[in-house]
């Protein structure tokens, strides 16, 4: 089963997401303005969830991390 969780927070899969809408577009005769604001909101929405999802993981780490100080 695929882990949409991990596909979602990868830089690869936004870029391969941007390239394929981008050349779809293009073959269906969309302008170059179209393009490029297609292309720029697929690479926010991208480093938006690669920055949400990679926090959330180092707070899970960092939550579920017990350290011990000696108190003396």
């Amino acid at each position: 089963m695929t882990d949409w969780k991990r596909k979602l927070s990868s830089r690869k899969f936004w870029a391969l997401l941007a390239a394929l809408l981008t050349s779809l577009l293009t073959a269906f005769g969309a302008s170059n303005g179209t393009v490029i604001q297609v292309t720029g909101v697929i690479g926010a929405f991208g480093a938006v969830i690669t920055y949400i999802m990679g926090e959330a993981y180092v707070d899970g780490k960092s939550a579920s991390s017990t350290t011990t100080e000696d108190p003396q």
